[in-house]
């Protein structure tokens, strides 16, 4: 009879949510159905709901997605090699690992609150795209750190020393036999990282990410808004029309975010067949 209330509970704390979340889904289908088009893609933001587009911010968002993986994944995956690989395993290296952790579970806003102080602040990049880019990079850091070191902990040892007893340096035998074995799971921790980054808000607000632009940013100091963003804005209006945009929009944002969880599944697949 407990095991029965226990399964029932389990079962109503997993399909309850889905069945919500399945109903938002449909609703914001629904109601942003009648927007999606090549016109609301392409088109500047309007105070005029019918002719409000997307394209800005759909191009801030692809350029600050894009510079933070330049900086987040090289840094976090040569981070995860020096701390599996070079690092004596100390009472600094423990702490490290911990704080490592934790920081994958701190609120985004901190983040924004971060990049408000170092980059805006004192770096003097001011509310600026290159600005938005670092500060997402803190964000994805830790997620990619983290995967990218239980990748490279699956890789059997037998094949490293097997490496190193034939001749090969420890860096060679890190570039031609670690990374490659571990690059499903660096490559799957990268895009859950930037897909967790490209759906953030409260970051960009933080920094002064602009809430209506009508222009493209033609440089990394120049002044950007996101996706997420323009959403956030058309639904702040009190006009219901932009209701439909920001539906749209979300339809929009959830292609890109399933789009990504898509190309993470079909590269982990193919380089573990590999």
């Amino acid at each position: 009879m407990i095991d029965r209330a226990c399964r029932l509970i389990c079962l109503s704390a997993i399909w309850i949510p889905l069945g919500v979340l399945f109903i938002l889904l449909f609703q914001v289908v629904l109601q942003g159905s009648e927007r999606i088009g090549l016109d609301f893609i392409t088109s500047f933001p309007s105070r005029k709901p019918e002719l409000a587009g997307i394209y800005p911010a759909l191009v801030g968002s692809c350029m600050l997605i894009s510079l933070s993986a330049l900086v987040a994944v090289p840094i976090g995956v040569g981070a995860a090699i020096y701390l599996e690989e070079y690092a004596s395993k100390t009472a600094w290296t423990r702490f490290v690992e911990i704080n490592l952790s934790n920081l994958a579970g701190v609120p985004s806003v901190i983040y924004g609150l971060l990049g408000l102080e170092i980059f805006v602040r004192i770096f003097g990049l001011g509310y600026s795209l290159l600005a938005g880019a670092l500060t997402l990079a803190l964000l994805m850091l830790p997620i990619i750190l983290t995967a990218s070191r239980e990748a490279i902990k699956t890789v059997p040892k037998h094949y490293q020393e097997a490496s190193l007893a034939l001749g090969s340096s420890k860096f060679v035998t890190i570039l031609q036999i670690v990374i490659p074995l571990a690059l499903p799971g660096i490559l799957t921790g990268s895009i859950l990282a930037t897909s967790r980054a490209i759906g953030e808000t409260a970051p960009l607000i933080v920094i002064g990410a602009a809430t209506y632009i009508a222009f493209i940013p033609d440089g990394l100091d120049s002044e950007f808004t996101a996706l997420p963003i323009q959403i956030f804005n058309w639904i702040s209006r009190p006009q219901k029309a932009f209701s439909n945009d920001a539906a749209a929009g979300i339809i929009v944002l959830l292609i890109i975010l399933f789009s990504l969880s898509a190309i993470a599944i079909f590269l982990r697949n193919r380089y573990e067949h590999r």
